[in-house]
């Protein structure tokens, strides 16, 4: 009994966890809320298995909350990643390297996700813990949430806004030019016939032999719902429709490095991880925001933000150079097979991690030449439309047809 002196129960107050650990010379005084061995039929959030012993320590779970809610989305989203990546068996470290997080943000996910899913904690033979979840366990979650039921939906629902957004600026442009240039020659038809009618008689009819057809949904041709999808797919390709390429030239394609900083933690937890958890300041350079190269082997203080990150540690080794030691990185989840995963330049072989972190050129907008010069000629067209239209309608003499009317309604618009 003197190896198994202490036990460890987790008392919620107030939506909070509180660890309490107890002696068990104190177990006269038992703590308040703590449950015993053995297990209680009562609702569970989880409970730490180690192999070798039947015993499992259990909490109640809190009243019916759902913790996952308040992690956040992209905090969650990653975590989740990591898990699916690793099997559903995990340490901290391993969601750590794998998301980008920093401990205690893995930890909390962990902790909250295990709690909604059924999840449970278990300790390795090599003394380390576990959180060990279902298979369906995202459809626990996505049952007990309808946050994060609905999340999907809102994403597709923003996808589309956004790219409908993208679109009508093109799409609005080439309808410009279709509804000035279609009421210019309806006028100077109803303007011709009407002469015509005045000096002839017999009512011949005048038919001045320009047939014009336009159909609005031709419009949707230009529109390709799958063009990011597509460029995901073929990265080498830059080339961009033309609708989407007057919105490109006028307001520009955004900024490239957006989300940057969580591929930078990505690759910086995925390298210490790869090297069993101890690194040199040299080797965390390249993935760095660093002035100067000069001076890296006197001050290694840009390697501050690694070791509050991921809990690092100063060591030196037998030839007095400073090494960083990363305890929660240097093992991973073992397997259903009972072995580790590759850990070390195996590992590192294995998944391929990049050598080096570097920016994307930042371009205002990738449109290229002929692009460029349609949305200038295409501009130019319908601006000297609009202007020749707005001369037409004051001079108006013939009685407006329904189709004018409405263009002169709009016309304010057509002078965006």
């Amino acid at each position: 009994m003197a190896s198994i002196s202490k036990c460890i129960t987790v008392i919620p107050t107030c939506g909070l966890s509180r660890l309490q650990s107890f002696t068990l010379s104190s177990l006269a005084k038992p703590p308040k809320q703590a449950i015993a061995f053995p297990c209680v039929q009562n609702p569970l959030i989880g409970g730490v298995r180690r192999r070798g012993l039947d015993s499992r320590v259990l909490v109640a779970r809190p009243g019916g909350t759902v913790e996952t809610d308040k992690v956040p989305s992209d905090v969650r989203k990653r975590t989740m990643d990591a898990v699916d990546g690793c099997g559903g068996r995990v340490t901290i470290g391993d969601v750590a390297s794998r998301a980008g997080l920093n401990l205690n943000q893995a930890q909390k996910a962990l902790q909250a996700l295990a709690a909604d899913t059924d999840g449970f904690l278990e300790v390795s033979e090599e003394g380390d813990v576990l959180y060990v979840f279902p298979k369906d366990y995202r459809s626990r979650l996505g049952a007990k949430s309808l946050r994060i039921k609905a999340e999907p939906y809102f994403e597709k629902a923003k996808a589309a806004v956004e790219y409908l957004i993208r679109v009508s600026f093109g799409t609005a442009l080439i309808a410009s030019i279709v509804i000035v240039y279609t009421t210019i020659i309806a006028l100077v038809t109803s303007s011709r016939s009407d002469d015509d009618n005045r000096g002839r008689r017999g009512g011949r009819s005048y038919d001045s032999g320009v047939t014009f057809f336009f159909n609005p949904v031709d419009l949707f041709w230009y529109w390709d719902p799958y063009y990011y999808r597509r460029r995901r797919l073929q990265a080498d390709d830059d080339k961009m429709n033309f609708i989407e390429s007057v919105f490109s030239f006028v307001f520009g394609d955004g900024d490239p490095n957006q989300g940057i900083e969580e591929e930078r933690w990505k690759l910086i937890g995925q390298y210490i991880a790869s090297n069993g958890g101890v690194v040199a300041a040299e080797e965390l350079a390249p993935y760095l925001d660093i002035d100067s190269m000069e001076g890296l082997k006197d001050d290694e203080s840009y390697i501050l933000p690694v070791l509050l990150r991921f809990d690092g540690q100063p060591d030196v080794d037998e030839k007095g150079n400073i090494l960083y030691r990363f305890p929660s990185l240097q093992r991973t989840a073992s397997q259903k097979s009972k072995r580790k995963e590759y850990v070390g330049r195996r590992w590192a072989d294995w998944v391929g991690i990049e050598k080096f972190f570097q920016e994307k050129k930042w371009q205002f907008s990738k449109t290229g030449t002929s692009e460029r010069a349609m949305v200038f000629g295409l501009g130019g067209l319908n601006l000297f439309g609009v202007i020749i239209l707005g001369t037409m309608l004051k001079d108006m003499a013939v009685a407006p047809s329904s189709f004018i009317k409405f263009v002169g309604d709009i016309f304010p618009l057509l002078q965006l």
